[in-house]
């Protein structure tokens, strides 16, 4: 779980980062949807190349986590990092939290500490080679879908984008488990890697152009959504995900107490646009 949080900072911290670095890479007056060329824009400037080294180091983390905790957990740690943000945005950089905002950061803490006392460790289960070709055809699907969404008007398309992003976020979460032998021979004929690959890089890219335009709070409220509901599901039914013996009931309220609380912090994905100085955002 240590592990699973750190990765949450990371990712937090490399959000912004690259949130201003999509802004500042932005052409005047575009409006083009999802664009690849802003992604290699945005490449060119340290800030979004300093969030990816962060994302680097917080995959790192994630992968670890995932190798010791069910995927329910791990996800709903991922979207807490929200509740670490705020609480950062609140003491170092003075942005006034709501009554109704400190009492999110106190649930979602709660619901972390209920999966903490309620998961087991991660299930053994390897994963079909069907499930591995399946997370390669959605990662794919979720490219294509997020391109066109990315052509909606500006309040289904920030929610489509988020939502994107975060179910392809929830592929890398899946992928890393039906991964075991990562010698080149096996990960060549691995569907699984190159549905990390294609998932992991379709998010970026959703999520780069979600936070150029639109609202970050409806992109990342279906970010958190995405990445969290799914994989936690993939886990329980298809990877044996389990909780300890008679928990069931604690892990379920722990997991839905957390990421509502997320959901509650969901405009902290990025600073508001007449702060002097942006708070960190939740989890990429």
């Amino acid at each position: 779980m240590i592990c699973a949080l750190g990765a949450a900072v990371c990712f937090g911290t490399a959000s912004v980062l690259q949130a201003v670095a999509a802004r500042a890479a932005a052409e005047p007056g575009s409006d083009a949807g999802v664009d690849p060329r802003l992604l290699l824009r945005a490449l060119r400037q340290w800030r979004y190349l300093a969030g990816l080294a962060l994302d680097g180091c917080g995959f790192v983390l994630q992968i670890i986590a995932l190798r010791s905790l069910p995927i329910y957990a791990v996800g709903a740690a991922l979207a807490a990092s929200l509740a670490v943000t705020a609480v950062a945005a609140a003491r170092l950089l003075k942005v006034r939290l709501s009554a109704v905002e400190w009492s999110a950061v106190g649930v979602v803490c709660a619901g972390l500490a209920m999966l903490g006392l309620s998961s087991g460790g991660e299930g053994h289960g390897t994963g079909s080679a069907a499930l591995a070709w399946s997370m390669l055809g959605i990662a794919l699907g979720i490219l294509l879908i997020g391109t066109a969404a990315g052509r909606l008007p500006e309040k289904p398309r920030a929610l489509a984008l988020g939502l994107g992003a975060g179910c392809g976020f929830g592929v890398v979460e899946v992928t890393v488990r039906l991964i075991d032998d990562v010698s080149p021979a096996a990960l060549f004929t691995n569907p699984a890697a190159y549905a990390l690959l294609l998932g992991g890089g379709s998010a970026f890219l959703l999520l780069t152009s979600a936070l150029q335009r639109g609202s970050v709070t409806t992109a990342t409220a279906g970010m958190v959504l995405g990445e969290t509901i799914g994989p936690a599901l993939v886990g329980v039914i298809w990877l044996g995900d389990r909780t300890r013996t008679g928990l069931e009931w604690l892990a379920v309220a722990g997991f839905v107490v957390a990421v509502a609380g997320a959901l509650a912090l969901a405009r902290f994905g990025e600073a508001p646009a007449d702060t002097p100085h942006p708070a960190l955002p939740g989890h990429l």
